[in-house]
C-alpha cells in the first residue's frame, strides 16, 4: 500500500473516531421554560443550533406563564423536572431553601464561563454557598410613557406627580388618563411607594420579621388614592368593566386613550406591541412626597437552573453555555428574554444594533436607581395574594387607607412566621 494510500486511510479510521467518540458523550436533555410565540420559536432555534454545536439533542418542553410553576412544582416533588430549567427567582428560595434544590452551577465552571457575570448579578442565585442558577436577564420596574399622547396634548414627559396631575386635567376631557394600573401593577406601585416611605424593604435583612409599619402601607394607598381623585388613574371599578385582563389588552391602552404604566424593564416588547398608537419611553422614578429612596425593585428576571437530578449535569451545563455566552445563539435570542445579563451577550446584541434606545435607556434607569435589596420574600404567592385582595377591598372603598394598612401588617406578620 502507497504511503498517500496509508495515510487516507489512517484519516478515514482518525474522523471516524472523533465521530464516534462524540456520539457516545453526546446527551440526551430537556429544557422546560414559559413565554409567548416569539420567546418559543427563538428559544427552539437556538437550541438547534446549540445541538449543532454541543452534539447533545434537547427537548423543548415550553408553555405560557399561567400554571407553569403549578406544573413545576409537582415536577420537582416527583423528581421529574427537565435537565434545564427557566425558574422565576423567587421559585429559587421555594424550591432550595438550604441551596441543595438545584445543581450547583460553581461545579460546572468548566462547561459554563460564569466570569460573564459579575458577582452582584450571581449574588441573587446564591444560596447557602451554591450558585442555584445563571440569570438570563436583570430587571426593575419602571415607569414607561407613551410619547403620542403627550405629544399631542402639547406636554412635555412627566417628571413629577404633579406633572401627571396637571396632564389629567387637559387629558380627561378627552377620556384619556396620563396613567393606569392594573391589579397586579396597583400592587407593585403600592410596594414600591411603601419602600419609599419607610427607605427600606418590607421585611429586616435575612430576616422573616416585617420592617414596614402599618403606617408605611397607609401612606402609600394613601398615596394611590390621591392619584384617582386627580384623575391620573381610573378607579379600580372603571378599569374592571374591561374585564379582569392585563392592562396590554385593554382597548384604551391599545388605542392610546392611557398615557403610561408601570412594569418590569424586561417586558417591555408585552406593552410596547400591541400599541397601535405611540412609543413607551421610560421616564426616571417618581417620588412621592417625603421619599427615602427611589423604591426601584431590582432582581434577576429569571433564571436558569439545572436539575440536581439530570443525568449528565455536564452536558446541560454546556447547553446553558451555548444558549447565554455562544455568538451565534445569542443573536439568535436576541432580546426574547430582555436585556441580557450576560456581558458577551449584551456586547454582542448592543454591536449589532439589536437592543433599541428605549430598552437600553430602561436599563440605564433602573441601574441608576436606588432602592431596597429585594427580599424573594415579596414574590411568595402568599404574600402576594395577601397585598392584591386587599388593596382591592381599599380601592373599592370596603376599607380606610389605614385599616387596609393594618390588616396587611397584620396578615404578614402570620405569614411570614410560616414562611
Amino acid at each position: 500500500m502507497s504511503k498517500k494510500s496509508i495515510l487516507k486511510v489512517l484519516s478515514v479510521t482518525l474522523a471516524t473516531s472523533v465521530v464516534a467518540t462524540s456520539f457516545a458523550s453526546a446527551a440526551d436533555l430537556r429544557m422546560s421554560w414559559w413565554g409567548g410565540d416569539g420567546r418559543h420559536v427563538a428559544t427552539q432555534k437556538a437550541l438547534e443550533y446549540c445541538t449543532t454545536k454541543t452534539g447533545h439533542k434537547v427537548k423543548a418542553e415550553f408553555a405560557g406563564f399561567e400554571g407553569y410553576l403549578e406544573k413545576l412544582t409537582t415536577q420537582m416533588a416527583g423528581s421529574t423536572e427537565a435537565d434545564i430549567i427557566q425558574v422565576d427567582w423567587p421559585w429559587l428560595f421555594q424550591f432550595s431553601k438550604n441551596g441543595d434544590g438545584f445543581a450547583d452551577l460553581k461545579q460546572f465552571a468548566g462547561e459554563l464561563d460564569l466570569t460573564q457575570w459579575n458577582d452582584s448579578q450571581l449574588a441573587p442565585a446564591m444560596i447557602n454557598g451554591k450558585l442555584n442558577g445563571v440569570p438570563v436577564s436583570v430587571t426593575g420596574a419602571t415607569f414607561y410613557f407613551n410619547d403620542e399622547i403627550y405629544k399631542k396634548a402639547g406636554l412635555e414627559t412627566p417628571k413629577s406627580w404633579d406633572d401627571l396631575a396637571a396632564a389629567a386635567k387637559k387629558l380627561n376631557p378627552q377620556g384619556l388618563y396620563p396613567f393606569d394600573t392594573t391589579r397586579v401593577i396597583l400592587m407593585l406601585m403600592v410596594e414600591a411607594f411603601a419602600a419609599q416611605i419607610s427607605g427600606h424593604e418590607f421585611v429586616k435583612p435575612g430576616t422573616n420579621e416585617l420592617a414596614w409599619t402599618a403606617e408605611d402601607i397607609a401612606g402609600a394607598l394613601k398615596h394611590y388614592q390621591w392619584m384617582v381623585d386627580n384623575g391620573i388613574v381610573r378607579s379600580a371599578k372603571d378599569a374592571a368593566g374591561v374585564g379582569n385582563i392585563e392592562i396590554f389588552d385593554d382597548p384604551a391602552w391599545v388605542t392610546g386613550r392611557i398615557g403610561g404604566t408601570y412594569f418590569w424593564d424586561s417586558t417591555y416588547s408585552k406593552y410596547d406591541d400591541p400599541l397601535t398608537v405611540g412609543k413607551l419611553i421610560p421616564a426616571a422614578p417618581l417620588q412621592i412626597a417625603g421619599a427615602k429612596s427611589d423604591g426601584v425593585y431590582k432582581k434577576p428576571s429569571m433564571v436558569f437552573s439545572i436539575s440536581k437530578h439530570s443525568k449528565d449535569p455536564k452536558a446541560a451545563a454546556q447547553v446553558v453555555n451555548c444558549l447565554l455566552n455562544d455568538k451565534e445563539a445569542i443573536m439568535i435570542l436576541g432580546d426574547s428574554r430582555g436585556l441580557p445579563a450576560s456581558a458577551i451577550a449584551k456586547s454582542t446584541l448592543e454591536a449589532a444594533g439589536k437592543l433599541t434606545p428605549e430598552r437600553l435607556e430602561g436599563a440605564k434607569i433602573v441601574a441608576a436607581a436606588s432602592g431596597p435589596t429585594m427580599s424573594p420574600l415579596i414574590e411568595h404567592p402568599t404574600v402576594q395574594e395577601l397585598f392584591k385582595d386587599v388593596i382591592e377591598q381599599f380601592a373599592y372603598g370596603q376599607l380606610t387607607a389605614d385599616e387596609a394598612g393594618q390588616e396587611i401588617v397584620d396578615g404578614l406578620t402570620k405569614a411570614l412566621r410560616r414562611l
